[in-house]
């Protein structure tokens, strides 16, 4: 890979997008480089919980590479949309948890990784936006979808329409991150928080994903009979009899066999 890095500590995977020299902005290259890695992410059942991040303290990923777009055809820009999309819904699709850890600036394409991602970390120095339409296009790798989403219509309307910066303190204030820390122990607070996750029933935590994912798009009748059809599931599994007989006898589960 020129463009990632990629590590498996323990049960966690970190993913580094690796362009320090620009910003680790997102070229045809990367996202490729991307989508196969996430096909091995999708067959390793070891992983419990993916961590994303960008190389350096400067940028998270600074957006789509502008040098790549700039001479694009109407037909090459909707085969780089389509590209985008497609590997930003595989990283959403992940039946694991996902971690964006946003080191800096992530903008356009970069903030739209970050929005397929289940929680987001930032750094003090983080920025977010979805400046597009200061280039004369829209966001292109499912911003307008997502965004909207995440921290309501008004709110993503007003970011994308004007192309607005914000600093990691209002991102979090707009829920747009979980949480601000200093750059300094950004990866160690994710780090805790993804071995948190790992240690929890690997199926439950697969199925609440699922579930939540599931659910946020259908009415609530539908959602909760979805619902008890992945509670009943968890029954059929050697971690829940496990789990329930260790709290049974009083005594702490050593470790889920995640089947």
């Amino acid at each position: 890979m020129e463009n990632i890095s990629f590590e498996k500590r323990d049960n966690i995977a970190v993913l580094k997008i690796s362009r320090p020299k620009f910003l680790n902005a997102l070229n045809s290259n990367t996202l490729l480089e991307l989508d196969s890695i996430i096909e091995d992410v999708k067959r390793d059942k070891d992983i419990y919980v993916l961590v994303i991040t960008g190389e350096g303290n400067k940028a998270f990923v600074a957006g789509a590479d502008i040098k790549e777009m700039s001479n694009m055809s109407v037909f090459e820009a909707r085969e780089f949309s389509i590209l985008g999309n497609s590997v930003f819904r595989k990283i959403e699709k992940l039946e694991i948890p996902t971690i964006a850890a946003v080191n800096g600036y992530a903008l356009g394409g970069g903030c739209e990784l970050s929005l397929c991602c289940d929680i987001r970390i930032a750094s003090e120095n983080a920025k977010f936006g979805q400046p597009e339409v200061t280039l004369g296009i829209t966001p292109g790798f499912g911003g307008t979808q997502r965004l909207a989403r995440i921290i309501g219509t008004s709110r993503a309307k007003e970011l994308i329409y004007t192309g607005r910066i914000i600093d990691a303190k209002e991102a979090e204030k707009i829920g747009l991150v979980n949480k601000v820390v200093p750059q300094e122990i950004l990866m160690d607070e994710v780090m805790d928080l993804a071995n948190s996750i790992s240690k929890n029933a690997p199926v439950a935590v697969r199925m609440c994903k699922v579930a939540i994912n599931r659910g946020i798009d259908v009415d609530i009748e539908t959602g909760i009979q979805y619902e008890a059809e992945i509670f009943s599931h968890c029954f059929s599994t050697e971690d829940q009899r496990d789990a329930m007989a260790a709290f049974l006898d009083k005594r702490k589960i050593d470790k889920f066999k995640n089947r």
